[in-house]
């Protein structure tokens, strides 16, 4: 059985947010969800996709803009764990939605060394170890251990 996880953020999506979330008017929809994204509305963004009743498009596009933020937070020097910890549950608990996102972020398939990757690869690496008895045939999380 094949699986598809969402790949990119739908111009649907995005209309959806922006009715839901206070976002610019004036982004383009290209890149939207990396241009939006915002370290000082991080928990604010961590409460939506908690307390909003959204759709796997609208989870996958709202997941780049938290993860985006969180990225940002830590290059600004203002590292957020118990943001990561809400986002790395979401991620793990929603991974048949966000697999893609984890993969773009961890930098896995372009075999860069971790001076040279965003701010948030070697979190994101960390998952995708975590995730090592992942069973995308099953759809589940058999056998994973959450660090604590």
């Amino acid at each position: 059985m094949e699986h598809s996880f969402p790949e990119f953020v739908t111009g649907e999506a995005i209309k959806n947010l922006r009715s839901k979330i206070e976002f610019p008017d004036d982004v383009p929809f290209q890149d939207w969800e990396y241009i939006v994204a915002d370290s000082t509305r991080l928990s604010e963004f961590i409460s939506y996709y908690e307390s909003l009743e959204l759709s796997v498009e609208e989870k996958f596009a709202l997941m780049i803009v938290m993860v985006g933020s969180y990225n940002d937070a830590i290059s600004e020097g203002e590292e957020q764990n118990a943001a990561w910890q809400k986002i790395r549950y979401f991620l793990i608990n929603d991974v048949m939605i966000h697999w893609n996102t984890i993969m773009y972020w961890s930098l896995l398939e372009d075999e860069i060394d971790l001076e040279d990757c965003f701010a948030v690869t070697p979190q994101m690496r960390e998952i995708v170890d975590d995730l090592g008895s992942f069973s995308i045939e099953q759809g589940s999380l058999h056998n994973l251990i959450l660090k604590e």
